[in-house]
């Protein structure tokens, strides 16, 4: 059965709602970047179980559950009887990009209806096209998120100058010296562990996103923010290196990339030049 048919048939029980599970691991970007497969993935009655950050960014869809609450974990791992097993059992479609690489896992769920999706793209494609293609829709979605503006978006920028990787970030010092030139009201945006003082400090990310939804610009690396401002809808300038922006660019109408090779080869003018 062709993917999309297979994704998108109803329970063939009668006329009774097909009940479906999505599990998505993965960081803030990577479920940003399967929002759309997500989304098109979405059944009669759906259950979403993603990392405890992420639950707050799922906006869609019945019953939303962070997957380290389910005891899906020691599925394949303990050889007693789980409770989470019966849980999966009520499902009557599971999609999931948990446990692809598990053997264990794997034989342990054989007789439940999963559906096993690679969890890392295709390095010939956008992240978004490969997860839309696994679930059998068609390529150039663009993540969105929708968040109350609160009338027009605010006269700040934000500088996000974090990741979850330290060779994909500009240096802070040249953060620090873009703040300075643009003058006006810059806000820096900082996670709970990030080293930066006066810094903007959000715990749930769906209240992160509305308040870059509020900002005039953000300027930030590769990373699972810069993805969520750009699915907002807030103008964008991602700062690259390392990583390729034919895969992991963040989708928007408004959205400039800046990529060199080392990230330190981009200077602060670069980023004004491209800004103005």
């Amino acid at each position: 059965m062709p993917a999309a048919a297979h994704h998108r048939s109803r329970c063939p029980a009668g006329n009774r709602q097909l009940k479906r599970l999505l599990i998505r691991p993965g960081a803030i970007g990577d479920c940003i970047v399967s929002l759309p497969a997500l989304e098109y993935l979405k059944a009669d009655d759906t259950e979403i179980w993603v990392p405890a950050p992420n639950v707050p960014l799922i906006r869609f869809g019945g019953r939303v559950r962070a997957i380290a609450s389910t005891g899906l974990n020691l599925v394949g791992v303990v050889d007693y009887d789980l409770p989470v097993l019966a849980t999966l059992a009520a499902f009557d479609s599971i999609v999931s990009w948990y446990g692809t690489n598990r053997e264990d896992f794997r034989r342990a769920v054989a007789h439940l209806p999963f559906t096993f999706h690679a969890a890392l793209p295709d390095p010939a494609m956008h992240a978004v096209d490969f997860y839309m293609r696994q679930a059998g829709g068609p390529p150039g979605a663009v993540p969105r998120l929708g968040c109350p503006r609160n009338g027009e978006p605010g006269g700040y920028i934000a500088l996000h100058p974090f990741s979850g990787s330290p060779g994909k970030n500009w240096p802070l010092a040249n953060y620090l010296e873009l703040a300075r030139r643009l003058g006006g009201d810059v806000r820096f945006l900082a996670g709970p562990d990030d080293a930066l003082a006066d810094a903007v400090r959000i715990a749930n990310l769906y209240q992160v996103a509305c308040w870059l939804a509020r900002a005039r610009l953000y300027i930030g690396n590769d990373s699972g923010i810069t993805h969520l401002a750009a699915a907002v809808g807030t103008p964008v300038v991602a700062l690259f290196g390392p990583t390729d922006p034919r895969v992991w660019a963040p989708r928007g109408e408004r959205v400039r990339v800046l990529r060199r090779q080392p990230i330190e080869a981009i200077t602060v003018d670069h980023v004004l030049h491209v800004i103005a």
